[in-house]
């Protein structure tokens, strides 16, 4: 016989995609569901989890349970993809917006991360980028200038990636990547369209070109409820 909070979590599921929920909306409370399910509150909770490992809701603190988008997009974890060529594969309206284009002398905070010297210059990239008319993701860009002597507006508003590539003659290569969660920071708050999200997914990237020259960190962060994260594996045997 099938545990009870696997039957009401197919239900909640079955409920959720027929849009008797809308994405966006809360779920009634633990104590609502608990009299609606006839149910202890605890299987209600185990339910509860269930839905929120496999992307149907999100867990608000002193709210609730969020109905989210379960159509997400996947986001590769390997390869180096930009984001315009992502979208490109996307059947959405995308828009990229430059909120900050700077050039400076490298952070201590950012000297060792790129292995530079005190002296040395760093340009800044802030962007928000929509998807379907919501800001998503915000991409933090940090690009050496010794690699990348020239940026415009227009450039970081289109790719950088493909300037570089098909302007400058670069060829990149590989980069190390780490995935994190992070409360958002005002930053996060200010530029994307959060609501009431508690977390951001951030990929933290050292971009290197193909004479293994570390020329860029990036931080992309990224709204929890649109993106699943996918990686492809192959075992080798030894």
């Amino acid at each position: 016989m099938q545990k009870k909070y696997l039957t009401i979590y197919q239900d909640l599921v079955l409920k959720i995609q027929d849009n008797y929920w809308p994405k966006q909306t809360m779920l009634p409370s633990e104590n609502e569901l608990t009299e609606m399910y006839a149910t202890s509150r605890e299987t209600i909770r185990k339910a509860l989890n269930l839905l929120a490992q496999d992307g149907y809701i999100q867990k608000i603190r002193g709210k609730g349970s969020m109905v989210i988008d379960i159509n997400k997009f996947d986001f590769p974890v390997t390869g180096i993809v930009s984001f315009k060529e992502l979208a490109d594969k996307l059947n959405v309206t995308t828009k990229t917006t430059v909120h900050e284009l700077s050039l400076s002398e490298v952070e201590p905070r950012l000297q060792n991360t790129l292995q530079l010297k005190r002296s040395d210059k760093v340009w800044t990239v802030v962007r928000s980028r929509d998807l379907d008319g919501e800001k998503v993701i915000l991409d933090k860009d940090f690009l050496n200038e010794k690699v990348v002597p020239t940026l415009t507006k227009e450039i970081c508003g289109d790719s950088i990636y493909s300037y570089l590539e098909n302007e400058l003659g670069l060829t990149i290569s590989f980069a190390r990547k780490e995935i994190v969660v992070e409360e958002p920071t005002e930053e996060d708050r200010q530029l994307l369209d959060l609501e009431s999200f508690s977390n951001v997914v951030v990929i933290k990237s050292l971009v290197y070109l193909d004479d293994a020259r570390l020329f860029q960190y990036t931080e992309s962060r990224h709204r929890p409820d649109k993106f699943r994260f996918v990686d492809f594996a192959r075992r080798v045997n030894e």
